[in-house]
């Protein structure tokens, strides 16, 4: 009788034991990870040359559809890199030279396989519109191309060590919102730039703003003008844009508005040389340099005086370079189906811009119209590009002398029939419907490109986002957890009110990734805050259950520092001076590494769990014993 009655007991403790040893081995996983990879190894791991992967199954079937995105790319791309250019107020070649080496360094290291290279319409404005307050292109051009070729040195050394050191969130500063309102701003700027060569007009105000520039174009007409330029501009600008439409509705027709405007370039050219419109007030581009690109190294000056303003230009133009090609090649990349390195694409671009500085390029980047050219074209990996830059380096070798009588007229269309894609108003609308946080910044920076310049309208937009960020980091939202009926999880008991509190437990969960000297003490006085409420006396005098353990649900945080760990040691006094213990569930790899290292993982008695569900469990066992 007595054996009998013995026996379930000892088979219980047996029970017990083995989930205890279960329960004690789980936490073990959590507190016996192995070290975090070093920056070393993470670097190590950045310096690889894609093509070294994908060209060992390159085919003859992709080199041929390779070849004619490439031939259909470089149609667009000579006359774009002439306007871009001249947006930049540089001479025309140097948009060809950088058509010509950054493509080919691109091919080597880039992880996107339809991303077109060169010289693009935003920053080649931004270029401009800081760099001619050091040094007035017209009165000096050779000391204004000089800082052009320094400010890209600088640009691509940024670059490069944004990936190198795994710096990409420097680009996400510039939210998809406030890109989106900078983009719009800055084209309709460009679009007003053009104005001066639609019109043929021969004083023109260097600011950007919208209103220097209405000025500008309202004194211009009256005064004595040519009205020839006009409508030789304006009549193969729509040329453009019905070619434009008709391969949007018929898409086999796609080449049709690829190649417009080369054909509005030749066509135009030859106009005006047969009847020498030149000698009748149509404004031309006359010579442009040919030849292969010419060595730049001699004339990068570090002893200007305006290096410290360069370099800072240098850092301006790498971020929105950068924020341009990597949103373009995701957008492509998603589009087929893998996935872009962000790392690796900056330090390609990087070294784009660094060698491409040495050759008489100016910045380049991802374009997003060549880019939607390439891959329409059926375009199979960056031999496009190659090929793209080798039609290009033919053309500087043989045809620049044809590009003589090409007006000024016909570059400014090319460049405004680009800007409509720029303008997204329906993306506007739909960050409106989304988050009026986000539409600030994206209003903030379309206004402040608008009517002030173009990098106030940058830091507008840098501003609002960065004070986004602030907020929410220093004023991170906690919820209490309860467990959903049926079900092995534990949810916010305000989304769901039918989840279940744990009586004597409250399960608090924080929504930063970061706990940290801005918000380590928000979050550790609100956590008290909660505790004290719980174990106050309601209205009617009675005593809530009382909070026996707080269970810290940290499978949001992804790091914490050494002002987080001090909260959370001021926390554990707190709670520990009320009889009331402290539980860490499901920490990540960083956080759990920073808490052993500062014994704080010993200070609370190693109660450190895999779950939350096993730190209750944990619980209830000590208080049976």
């Amino acid at each position: 009788m007595t054996s009998s009655t013995v026996e379930p007991c000892k088979s219980e403790d047996f029970q017990v034991d083995i989930e205890k040893n279960q329960q004690d081995v789980r936490s073990q996983w959590v507190l016996n990870a192995p070290e975090p990879p070093s920056p070393w190894h993470v670097t190590i791991d950045s310096v690889v040359f894609p093509i070294l992967v994908w060209g060992r199954n390159y085919t003859a079937a992709k080199f041929r559809k390779d070849i004619l995105a490439g031939l259909t790319i470089a149609s667009l791309c000579i006359p774009q890199s002439i306007g871009y250019a001249t947006l930049a107020n540089l001479a025309p070649q140097y948009g060809l030279y950088t058509s010509v080496v950054p493509p080919l360094i691109y091919a080597v290291m880039g992880t996107s396989r339809e991303i077109a290279i060169g010289p693009v319409a935003v920053v080649s404005l931004l270029l401009s519109s800081m760099v001619q307050k050091l040094i007035d292109p017209s009165t000096d051009p050779i000391g204004y191309t000089k800082l052009i070729f320094l400010a890209t040195l600088f640009a691509g050394i940024f670059q490069t060590a944004f990936g190198l050191f795994r710096l990409g969130f420097l680009v996400d500063f510039l939210s998809h919102a406030a890109i989106v309102g900078f983009v719009a701003g800055a084209a309709i700027v460009i679009g007003l730039q053009q104005l001066k060569g639609l019109f043929g007009i021969t004083h023109f105000t260097t600011k950007t703003d919208i209103i220097s520039v209405m000025k500008a174009v309202w004194e211009a007409f009256h005064n004595p003008w040519n009205p020839h330029n006009f409508f030789l501009g304006a009549s193969f600008l729509v040329f453009i844009l019905t070619t434009r439409f008709v391969g949007k509705r018929k898409k086999k027709l796609f080449w049709l508005a690829s190649i417009s405007p080369l054909v509005s370039v030749i066509l135009s050219t030859l106009v005006v040389f047969l009847t020498r419109a030149d000698k009748n007030g149509v404004k031309i581009v006359k010579h442009v340099k040919g030849g292969l690109n010419p060595i730049s190294i001699n004339q990068l000056d570090f002893n200007s005086p305006h290096v410290i303003d360069i370099t800072k230009i240098g850092l301006i133009v790498a971020v929105v370079a950068l924020t341009e090609s990597v949103a373009v090649g995701r957008s492509f990349a998603s589009i087929k189906g893998y996935q872009l390195d962000g790392n690796k694409e900056m330090m390609s671009i990087g070294f784009t811009n660094i060698i491409g500085s040495l050759t008489s390029c100016y910045v380049a980047t991802g374009s997003f119209s060549r880019t939607a050219v390439n891959y329409a074209a059926g375009c199979e990996s960056l031999i496009s590009n190659i090929v793209m830059a080798i039609t290009v380096m033919i053309s500087l070798q043989f045809l620049t002398n044809l590009l003589y009588y090409t007006p000024i007229a016909i570059i400014a269309s090319v460049i405004i029939s680009a800007l409509p894609g720029l303008i997204d108003i329906t993306e506007a609308y739909k960050i409106w419907k989304v988050d009026k946080l986000d539409f600030l910044a994206c209003i903030g920076a379309f206004f402040g490109v608008l009517f002030a310049s173009v990098e106030i309208g940058l830091l507008v937009a840098v501003a609002i986002s960065f004070t986004k960020i602030i907020v929410i980091s220093i004023r991170p939202n906690t919820e209490t957890l309860g467990k959903l009926p049926g079900t092995d999880m534990f949810c916010d008991v305000d989304q769901y009110p039918m989840a279940i509190q744990v009586p004597g437990v409250m399960i608090i969960r924080m929504k930063s990734a970061l706990l940290c000297f801005a918000n380590a003490n928000f979050v550790k006085e609100r956590i008290i805050k909660w505790v004290t409420q719980e174990d106050s006396e309601d209205d009617k005098g009675n005593s809530k259950s009382s909070i026996q353990l707080v269970i810290l649900d940290t499978s949001n945080l992804v790091n914490i520092d050494t002002s987080g760990i001090a909260s959370l040691e001021e926390l554990y006094k707190c709670l520990s001076s009320h009889g009331k213990q402290l539980a860490i569930a499901n920490p990540r790899w960083q956080v759990i590494h920073k808490l052993k290292v500062s014994n704080f993982v010993n200070k609370i008695s190693g109660r450190v769990y895999l779950t939350v569900e096993e730190a209750i469990v944990a619980n209830n066992k000590s208080n049976q014993f």
